[in-house]
């Protein structure tokens, strides 16, 4: 899907172009007004003008089916994981209605739907993806649990903080290995067995790029990020990385915001500098916690 904003900006381009083009071959020589008969265009311009259009023409043509094509992918992909849900046997096995393949079974060809999770999508409405929840801020968590460490530095340092330390737990979670508080453990891996049972073929793709590091939120000089609480966690599928504050995701990012949304975690897309393989625990989801005597 990275073809569509360069598509665009291509026919913005050529728009412009074109404009510019008629302007100065319809535009009278300073000094002369219009001739009786009205201003003309010489053959070459009108040959370059034409091309032009057919170009403007082909690429909003192109740019209309790759936008139904990621539209049906993502209908499709939203279908599979509800028929997983309902306990149809797996959102991939599934699909289309044909049984799911057994261990020894030859594949029928390329898989278009597992190979869309690494497709690189927009953020829709990404102001409103974490509706309902809301970010425990710096401030909040330090009242809220105590510091960390009393210095921070943009590096991964060890926690000083001995209560928050002693709540810390090292365990492998689904497809990943974390280490964070127990509590946001104990909600991750129900996280990752929603996933496993709906989407088993994205669960499998799931790698971490990090979950705790007492560090400062890079940029500032004394926030403390959340990852310093051991309250969050950096996802990534395949081992490719999600590039920082470009409005974009993997498409398998936008899947799995469905089911951290559902646990009480708030998606990093959100953010003012956009950080979509970043899911870290809500506000609200702490304070239940509090309620229940688990934090």
């Amino acid at each position: 899907m990275r073809a569509i904003p360069v598509i665009v900006a291509a026919i913005a381009l050529l728009a412009a172009l074109l404009g510019w083009l008629l302007y100065e071959q319809l535009r009278p020589p300073q000094g002369m007004g219009l001739s009786e008969t009205g201003p003309s265009v010489d053959s070459a311009a009108r040959i370059e003008i034409e091309r032009l259009r057919q170009q403007i023409e082909t690429m909003q043509e192109r740019d209309s089916e790759l936008r139904e094509r990621l539209g049906t992918l993502e209908n499709d992909l939203r279908e599979l994981r509800e028929e997983g849900r309902a306990g149809n046997g797996g959102a991939m096995g599934r699909a289309g209605g044909h049984p799911p393949l057994g261990p020894d079974a030859e594949p029928r060809g390329p898989n278009t739907i597992r190979d869309a999770y690494a497709e690189v999508v927009l953020i829709a409405d990404r102001r409103n993806v974490n509706k309902g929840l809301t970010v425990a801020g710096p401030r909040f968590l330090e009242e809220f649990l105590g510091r960390p460490r009393e210095t921070l530095s943009d590096r991964c340092e060890p926690m000083t903080n001995p209560e928050l330390r002693e709540r810390l737990v090292l365990e492998t979670v689904g497809p990943i290995r974390v280490h964070m508080l127990q509590p946001a453990v104990d909600s991750l891996r129900r996280v990752f067995e929603n996933v496993r049972r709906a989407d088993p073929d994205l669960h499998d793709r799931i790698a971490s790029s990090g979950s705790l590091c007492v560090r400062r939120i890079r940029g500032t000089q004394a926030r403390t990020s959340t990852h310093a609480f051991g309250l969050a966690v950096d996802l990534n599928l395949d081992g490719t990385l999600d590039l920082f504050a470009d409005g974009r995701t993997q498409m398998g990012l936008t899947i799995l915001a469905d089911f951290f949304h559902e646990e009480g975690w708030v998606w990093g897309a959100g953010f003012g500098r956009e950080d979509s393989m970043h899911f870290e625990v809500s506000r609200q989801q702490l304070e239940r916690w509090r309620e229940d005597g688990r934090i």
